[in-house]
């Protein structure tokens, strides 16, 4: 639900209140911690931390991942609540695929999380996961209304109970995505338009069983306040935005990462195919280049994914993902949005907020 609060709409997920209706996109590894979390909540919006290998910088985590990262979820999501001094949610992103998924819902539930969004994958267990009496919300990420029903379909019938808010992935996301190479290719923006509005139709069912309303979150392309004001003439209660936030001096990335986006071209966007077995979209360097000739063999494996097979996959995602956020970009693997050829300076968390609510 959306009302009026100072010129901006503010997004209420029950009785969690946003005075901003920007969600800003979890990214992994270790690009959106607490550090942008919190300052994206300071302005009154909703930060999300992603708990993928967020330990990686933690003492022990080549012998612990899992220990590892449990430590560091709940010492993020601290952190990124003493930045936001009470203002706007702090939450979670949780990847479904994760080995440790289980672990990581209840570590964040018991750290205080105001959210937890969950994708790649479809999130069946989440509910049972949080608990009944749990005050954090919970949304599952979705790209169609089939994926949005047979999830609010599950929910209702095994838990009593329905989605906080839903989170709509476009096409034009970064990192993994809900569409195959072939969808990728035939979904106009016009198409996944229609998407979005059925999914908003389908929802209704929901909100009259519960009697509570179901915010929608539009996600994948917010660029600019062009991009939410037509968000908002769909129907959508909020936007989500991640990579235009990775070029901001509150990122949790390094510089070397974020220049990679500053200095990136259209041309240099490319859809690869990720161990986790979807589609991702990455900055174009040596890293793919050496993927496009031969595999990249894993002398290490770090226990990230539930489904992966060291001995086949064509790399270790865990080792490109922390490589490149450390400031290794060419050898390192660069997830992005589609805009990323748009982005070309630097700015704070403060300003790109109001931009896009211009």
């Amino acid at each position: 639900m959306n009302t009026e609060k100072n010129g901006f709409q503010e997004l209420r997920i029950r009785e969690k209140v946003a005075k901003l209706p920007i969600v800003q996109g979890g990214m992994g590894v270790g690009v959106s911690r607490s550090h942008l979390a919190g300052a994206v909540a300071k302005e009154g919006g909703i930060g999300i931390i992603s708990t993928a290998q967020i330990g990686y910088d933690e003492e022990g985590f080549e012998y612990d991942q899992a220990g590892c990262n449990l430590l560091a979820i709940r010492k993020h999501i601290k952190r990124a609540k003493e930045i936001a001094c009470g203002n706007g949610l702090v939450g979670v992103n949780i990847m479904v695929a994760l080995k440790h998924y289980k672990e990581h819902v209840k570590e964040a539930v018991l750290a205080g999380a105001d959210v937890i969004i969950s994708g790649a994958g479809l999130p069946m267990s989440l509910p049972e996961l949080i608990g009944k009496e749990c005050k954090t919300k919970i949304a599952p990420i979705v790209s169609s209304r089939r994926a949005a029903q047979l999830i609010l379909k599950m929910w209702s019938h095994k838990y009593d109970r329905t989605a906080d808010f839903l989170v709509v992935e476009g096409p034009k996301a970064g990192g993994h995505l809900g569409f195959s190479k072939e969808q990728l290719a035939e979904t106009t923006d016009a198409v996944f338009d229609e998407e979005i509005q059925r999914i908003i139709e389908c929802k209704k069912e929901y909100e009259e069983k519960y009697e509570k309303e179901i915010p929608v979150i539009v996600a994948g392309g917010i660029f600019d306040a062009k991009d939410v004001r037509h968000a908002f003439s769909l129907g959508a209660d909020g936007v989500q935005v991640a990579s235009r936030f990775v070029a901001t001096e509150e990122c949790d990335a390094s510089d070397a990462y974020k220049q990679a986006y500053i200095q990136a071209d259209e041309e240099d966007i490319q859809i690869i195919q990720s161990p986790v077995g979807m589609p991702g979209r990455a900055v174009r360097n040596k890293f793919i280049e050496h993927l496009e000739k031969a595999r990249i063999p894993i002398s290490k494996c770090y226990n990230c994914l539930e489904k992966c097979n060291p001995s086949k996959v064509p790399y270790c995602i865990t080792k490109a993902l922390i490589d490149a956020v450390k400031g290794d970009v060419e050898n390192g693997l660069v997830f992005c949005g589609a805009n990323v050829g748009r982005i070309h300076e630097m700015t704070t968390v403060h300003k790109l907020m109001q931009e896009l609510l211009a």
